[in-house]
């Protein structure tokens, strides 16, 4: 219930809150803002991990991916936008989605640099990024980004896809489809692969994009990346609890698929903690599993867990007080 109530509150606060479009990235604004605390000298634009989207449905309940969190920043003064890629491809095929609309939103705001910000697969899609236009990079922060693979995706990819086979890759293309259509967007101007998704997600295609892009990635198995290279200041954080609310209906998933990752924990139920280290680690054993990272199911956590909405406004504040 306290739950419930919260989240009705929140829906209440998102009164004041529109979107805007460069063409694919989703711009939130705020029509009254509270304080400049995570006002950025560059704008900030979150790029959502595999099988994500911007905003699902329409106002005043609709999903968005990083729930509560965009407009939160919004309000604290921060110019924001969402990025909005194939939910299921390549790292490079998606990094060239967000390059697109990074330049779109620089076109448009007048900075000549961003700050990104990505989860899951969004932490080696905004590596993709910062190697193609270094100079366009301010910064670089991973959540529980998969920069040394999943061994579940590994598992199910087993290494060429047999185990998700046609059949299992048609589905999840159509899933990916789906959407993207949800979103009002043209399902075929964003290409679906669920084998070159599972592919760059795996240990094994990890490896191989982490020789062409190395910036931030820890050379050691679970040591610190680069702070800063080319310019570029780099983050991370991510979480290690697979369980956190009996009422949260994907905590089965993570369950399961931390004891894949790791039957001894130390992963989110998708990415273990040492895969998820770049660059500067802000902190690396967060009680939260892989959708609490990003605010999801309704804001549910465990009891005493930090409120992501708190803790991604925080870092606007660091990125602030870098002079990024």
């Amino acid at each position: 219930m306290q739950n419930l109530i919260r989240y009705l509150a929140l829906t209440a606060m998102t009164i004041g809150i529109s979107t805007s479009y460069a063409s694919n990235a989703t711009q939130v604004k705020s029509s009254f803002v509270i304080s400049d605390y995570a006002k950025t000298k560059y704008p900030i634009v979150f790029v959502h991990g595999v099988a994500g989207f911007s905003r699902v449905g329409s106002d005043p309940m609709g999903v968005d991916y990083w729930h509560q969190i965009l407009p939160n920043i919004a309000r604290n003064g921060g110019n924001v936008w969402a990025a909005r890629l194939s939910p299921f491809n390549s790292n490079e095929v998606r990094g060239e989605q967000l390059l697109q609309q990074t330049e779109e939103i620089l076109a448009i705001t007048g900075q000549s640099k961003v700050n990104l910000i990505g989860h899951s697969q969004g932490g080696p899609t905004i590596r993709y990024v910062a190697g193609i236009m270094p100079n366009k990079v301010a910064s670089l922060t991973s959540v529980s980004g998969t920069h040394k693979g999943s061994p579940v995706a590994s598992l199910i990819m087993n290494v060429d896809g047999t185990i998700l086979g046609t059949a299992g890759s048609a589905v999840v293309n159509f899933f990916s489809g789906a959407i993207t259509w949800s979103q009002g967007l043209d399902p075929q101007s964003y290409p679906h692969d669920a084998l070159a998704a599972g592919r760059s997600i795996s240990v094994e295609g990890s490896t191989q994009f982490n020789t062409r892009f190395p910036m931030g990635v820890p050379t050691t198995t679970c040591g610190e990346g680069n702070y800063q290279e080319k310019g570029i200041y780099m983050y991370s954080f991510s979480g290690v609890q697979a369980a956190t609310n009996i009422l949260d209906p994907l905590d089965p998933i993570f369950i399961g698929g931390s004891l894949i990752v790791d039957p001894r924990g130390d992963n989110d139920g998708m990415v273990s903690r040492c895969s998820a280290k770049f660059g500067r680690t802000i902190r690396d054993n967060l009680p939260w599993n892989h959708a609490d990272e990003v605010n999801h199911v309704m804001g549910l956590k465990a009891l005493f867990a930090p409120d992501p909405v708190d803790i991604y406004r925080q870092h606007a504040n660091r990125l602030k007080l870098q002079g990024l």
